[in-house]
């Protein structure tokens, strides 16, 4: 199969490499538009308490709760003063006659004690807006900034919509800081990697192609249904890493076949029999693991999980035509424009030799498997020594301390809690549907006692129901808050009503208790593909198990290293991040499914290699140091490559781009260097020819239906697998 795609892509180049020109002019023009057709939020499970709650509240007592908080304070005039007073109110005044507004509550109409400040110069203004959806409401909150300004007064805005716009603000922002970083320096690091222009300017070909296919394929699936704006984060992030690794891997075995002396077609179908076939494994591996995110019923993270398998797919499918047509049209000027470079001299004196065990990462192979116990022994210590923070790991919901210090949002959720008597713009809402006043009353008696409640209030009543907002100490993502929200929801409903418990406390923890049920299946199905595209592959059973494994290994390790710097505060400083002492749930979340994916890419690299050299030779431990001199420099050139890919995330404001981005770099390092370079050949030394096991079924299934090409079929001959097995 791959020797006929390889075939029919030379011949087919120029109408490949046309219709990739279409592609980028529908990409760069209709795909483009799907930022205009993206949604915000998505955090909810619709199926939740705190979600039907806000429904039945929406429903049957009209629109609750603020959507906005318009803090005013001064350093000098208390809120009685016509020097506060005055403009406060002639503000109020305006923003009642806007027609995006539905209700303001200030202090000055309620003397509620809770919106007035402990030293009486600072009140805060809840605001509901008329629109709907989040996205209406981000929208009319960008119109009204202006007119919540109080003349000589300070003015600070918070709430839902306050804090949703401008995360979504500042995430757009880290992200294009991101690629701006990281593109100057990921182009220097190519052109001495390839150490030439014409061939270091592929990937980036080949990753705007990705990132503008996938723009089409989300925008496609928008027409069906509701994408978040999430999505294109990982976009910019898969579509890029992925077209750089498998660009990488393609141009580096093409070049080592013309350095063989075959012609550009013919070094083509070689490059397709074995380079291709560990492009596609890889990309539908890598898909798979994303395509995990679907079973999450927020919609944020199953876009974050289409946006990831429309950039995988599409940076596989470029690879393997666009990537391959270009360079049957370019054939030996691939290497044109070299740079000069004192390490590569004598570098193009030709193909290294199937078996070749010469080189530094043979050298290196040789020796773990001299010493194989060692090695698997000392590795594995250090890896759980990086990963034991994860088992003290706390989780939380969203906290405005992900935002930067200075932004509004967070300063007014900080202050209220600190001069506030109420101390929180978050209350707990809690629904009595079906029971009359009086018969509520009681039940709210018994809500006020609860340990954590510091007050209670009745917020709304329409016929039989009645709407309670419960205040309590502490931030709304804390333990206080989410215990407060299980002790209200055990208390016995009055007789004959129904009690929903919401608000967002009640959001954060449905949050973290939905993606606990769900992360099993999550596991499994990343798992179970993983296991049976690397059997397809490579005709084991071992290595698969062994590949699923090692990928937790070294996610794990990344994983602590997270929650020792995030949760528990290491380096906060230095990074430029508040440390919460819990970790969002969503981010180790997306963490795994793209670690996950990228893990497999690099084992599918490696095996693939070693499995040419078993096929040829039967010796598995030559096959291991063959293959990591054939793979240790690319696997290592493509980790670096993606490290520069995501390192920007790091740099940014938002705390959870800086948590993503950390995680990743660890991950990425910990895998391409204990993982495949140390722990890999030790295991497999320790196997020997059990690596390649499978019961006689599956080997027959296999023989028949694997995806087992390569550019060198012949089988070993029987008398060296016979020794190989007896050793």
């Amino acid at each position: 199969m791959f020797a006929w795609w390889g075939h029919m892509v030379v011949r087919l180049r120029w109408a490949v490499l046309a219709a990739a020109l279409v592609l980028v002019a529908v990409g760069s023009t209709w795909g483009a538009g799907v930022f205009g057709q993206l949604t915000g939020g998505g955090f909810d499970d619709p199926a939740s308490e705190s979600s039907r709650a806000a429904e039945r509240i929406d429903r049957e007592l009209g629109p609750q709760g603020a959507d906005l908080v318009v803090l005013w304070s001064s350093d000098t005039a208390s809120v009685d003063q016509p020097a506060f007073r005055d403009p406060v109110t002639a503000t109020v005044t305006g923003l009642r006659a806007r027609s995006e507004i539905t209700s303001v509550t200030t202090w000055y109409d309620t003397q509620a004690p809770a919106l007035l400040s402990t030293d009486r110069r600072a009140t805060y203004a809840l605001i509901q807006l008329r629109a709907a959806d989040k996205d209406d409401k981000t929208a009319a909150y960008e119109e009204l900034r202006p007119a919540l300004d109080a003349p000589g007064v300070r003015t600070e805005v918070g709430g839902a919509t306050a804090a949703l716009h401008e995360s979504n603000t500042q995430t757009t922002k880290d992200i294009t800081r991101a690629e701006l970083l990281s593109m100057p320096v990921l182009l220097v690091l190519l052109v001495l990697i390839f150490g030439g222009l014409v061939a270091a300017s592929t990937p980036l070909l080949i990753g705007g192609l990705a990132i503008l296919g996938a723009f089409v394929t989300v925008r496609l699936v928008t027409l069906v249904t509701d994408v978040s704006v999430f999505a294109i984060n990982v976009i910019t992030l898969i579509g890029l890493g992925m077209a750089v690794d498998y660009s990488l891997f393609v141009v580096s075995r093409f070049r080592e076949e013309l350095a063989a002396g075959h012609d550009t077609p013919a070094a083509i179908r070689r490059t397709m029999l074995t380079a291709g076939r560990t492009v596609l494994v890889s990309g539908l591996t890598i898909a798979l693991a994303m395509a995990s995110l679907l079973i999450f019923p927020q919609a944020f993270l199953r876009s974050m999980g289409l946006g990831g398998i429309a950039a995988v797919l599409v940076a596989m499918l470029a690879a393997l035509t666009v990537l391959p047509a270009l360079l049957a049209v370019l054939g030996r000027r691939i290497d044109a424009l070299r740079v000069p470079l004192p390490w590569r001299r004598g570098a193009r004196g030709g193909r290294p030799t199937a078996g070749e065990t010469g080189g530094a990462w043979a050298r290196i192979a040789h020796s773990v498997m001299r010493r194989p116990v060692r090695y698997l022994v000392g590795v594995t210590v250090l890896l759980a020594v990086l990963a034991a923070p994860f088992l003290g790991v706390s989780f939380g919901g969203f906290d405005d301390r992900v935002l930067p210090p200075d932004a509004e949002p967070r300063v007014v959720s900080e202050r209220v809690a600190a001069e506030f008597a109420g101390g929180t713009i978050s209350p707990i809402d809690v629904l009595v549907s079906g029971a009359s006043p009086e018969q509520a009353q009681p039940f709210a008696d018994r809500v006020a006692a609860v340990p954590g409640v510091t007050g209670v209030q009745v917020a709304a009543n329409r016929g039989t129901s009645t709407l309670l907002t419960v205040t309590y100490p502490g931030e709304p993502a804390g333990d206080t808050a989410q215990d407060v929200v299980r002790a209200l929801r055990d208390l016995p409903a009055p007789d004959g009503a129904q009690v929903l418990v919401g608000g967002r406390p009640a959001v954060d923890l449905d949050l973290i208790d939905g993606l606990g049920d769900r992360l099993p299946w999550m596991a499994l199905l990343m798992a179970a593909a993983t296991l049976v595209l690397l059997f397809l592959a490579f005709g084991s059973l071992v290595l698969p198990v062994k590949a699923v494994l090692m990928n937790l290994v070294s996610i794990g390790a990344s994983f602590g290293v997270v929650v020792w710097i995030f949760q528990d505060g290491h380096f906060a400083d230095l990074l430029g991040f508040t440390p919460t002492g819990f970790i969002e749930p969503s981010n180790p979340i997306l963490m795994l499914a793209v670690l996950f994916g990228l893990a497999t890419d690099y084992e599918v690299f490696l095996l693939s290699r070693v499995r040419e050299e078993w096929d040829r030779t039967g010796d598995n431990t030559a096959s291991v140091a063959a293959g990591l001199q054939h793979t240790g420099r690319i696997i290592t050139a493509a980790a670096l490559l993606l490290i520069i890919v995501v390192a920007g995330f790091a740099t940014g404001e938002m705390a959870y781009i800086k948590l993503i981005g950390i995680g990743m770099i660890v991950a990425i390092v910990v895998d391409a260097t204990l993982v495949r370079a140390l722990l890999v050949p030790a295991t497999m030394r320790l196997l020997g020819h059990w690596n390649w096991w499978a019961p006689a079924p599956l080997a027959r299934f296999h023989r028949r239906f694997g995806l087992h090409e390569s550019a060198e079929p012949e089988p070993a001959a029987p008398e060296t697998r016979h020794a190989e097995f007896t050793k």
